[in-house]
């Protein structure tokens, strides 16, 4: 397979986007501990299997974003501005 060194591509985004996706990152992290936690009081196997399904797609959606982290850094804050 060819690599065109793409993956190693830096993106610079400000500390709000930073924080933002920190935080969905988080809630991702949540929300899949708390759906796999529900998995002991469903009885239906199909529903089981569901709910292990969405725990996956939070957890793999997590470690995505995790990755575009990785291949970012945070531009500097631009300064304020006295009036």
């Amino acid at each position: 397979m060819i690599s065109t060194g793409a993956g190693k591509e830096c993106f610079e985004i400000s500390p709000r986007f930073r924080q933002a996706i920190e935080a969905r990152i988080a809630r991702l992290e949540a929300d899949a501990a708390a759906d796999e936690a529900q998995v002991a009081s469903l009885m239906d196997v199909d529903h089981i299997r569901r709910q292990m399904r969405l725990v996956v797609a939070q957890r793999q959606e997590a470690v995505r974003m995790k990755s575009f982290l990785d291949r970012t850094r945070t531009r500097p804050a631009a300064p304020m501005i006295g009036v």
